[in-house]
């Protein structure tokens, strides 16, 4: 690019003093006319708008680069799709009031017997799809071995360790797990099980296609936990070390069965209507200090914080 620019202005250079010459030979008072070069520049397929047009109306850019001969690609709206794992809990696990321990006799007892037992025959249904491609599953062992994978799951989680966590959780369930805890400093701890840990209930949905099929078991697990979790600044924010808490749990498992080399990770958690309400989380709020001036230093003011006043109520 810059040898033929070169050449044109040698040209225009021998042109000009051609022309200067010619006028001092001829003592002619009139200027040399001005000499116009053809130059060859970037052809543009597209010239943006000029700014600040008043009164004039806007063109479709897609138009005229349609009658220039220029076709836009399509844009689409895509979502990624997992495979290895669903993106919910189908036909999730509905826990009796009182975790069934009203009387049969009673008319809420009876509804609740029977939901259970229609539970069940779907779930034996699902149970046997499960066993056609996991030959070894067995609702007590995996109950024992479901409850480690929990385990073994929230200690990787205290941990921050990523590539533990991915082998025994889900893509679904990872970031509801990880959601927020980026500054913060988790104390779990498990202590003991209440009670013996149960399979209550299995399902068997397939996804895409038809044979695509997805193992999904809902366990009930009822032990004793601690939790204490730490803002950035150290101060607890929830929980205590010290005080263990009988914590009961309804924990979905899934599975991709068609996956040779898949196995059951933690897939989510079902959390019943008439459970009660979560502790509230203690905040770390910044207390204002006073207003220092040029050279002055906060220790040598001896200030303190100003307690609040008590407030009286009217009868």
């Amino acid at each position: 690019m810059a040898m033929p620019m070169r050449k044109t202005l040698l040209a225009l250079q021998r042109i000009t003093c051609s022309h200067l010459k010619n006028a001092e030979a001829s003592l002619d008072v009139r200027l040399p006319l001005p000499v116009v070069l053809p130059v060859r520049t970037k052809k543009r397929y597209f010239i943006p708008p000029a700014v600040k047009l008043k009164g004039k109306r806007e063109e479709n850019p897609e138009a005229k680069a349609r009658a220039a001969g220029i076709v836009f690609r399509q844009e689409y709206s895509e979502r990624q799709i997992n495979i290895a794992c669903t993106a919910g809990i189908f036909d999730p696990y509905v826990p009796p009031e009182g975790d069934a321990r009203l009387s049969t006799l009673s008319k809420e007892g009876l509804k609740q017997r029977t939901e259970q037992i229609r539970q069940s025959a779907a779930s034996q249904l699902a149970i046997r799809k499960i066993k056609e491609h996991d030959t070894q599953f067995s609702t007590k062992e995996f109950a024992e071995r479901a409850q480690q994978i929990f385990i073994d799951a929230h200690g990787a989680l205290t941990q921050f360790n990523k590539e533990k966590l991915h082998s025994l959780v889900t893509e679904r369930c990872y970031p509801e797990m990880t959601r927020g805890n980026r500054y913060k400093t988790i104390c779990w701890r498990y202590m003991e099980s209440l009670e013996p840990p149960r399979v209550v209930q299995a399902r068997c949905p397939d996804m895409v296609t038809k044979g695509n099929l997805y193992g999904q078991v809902t366990l009930r697990m009822h032990s004793r936990q601690t939790l204490a979790i730490y803002d950035r600044f150290g101060r607890l924010m929830l929980g205590s070390e010290e005080e263990p808490k009988d914590v009961l749990e309804y924990l979905v498992f899934e599975r991709h069965l068609v996956n040779p080399y898949g196995k059951w990770r933690l897939h989510g958690k079902i959390v019943p209507a008439w459970a009660p309400a979560k502790d509230p989380i203690i905040k770390t709020v910044m207390i204002p200090g006073p207003k220092l001036r040029p050279g002055e230093e906060f220790d040598a003011l001896n200030y303190e914080v100003p307690k609040p006043k008590a407030v009286q109520w009217s009868k």
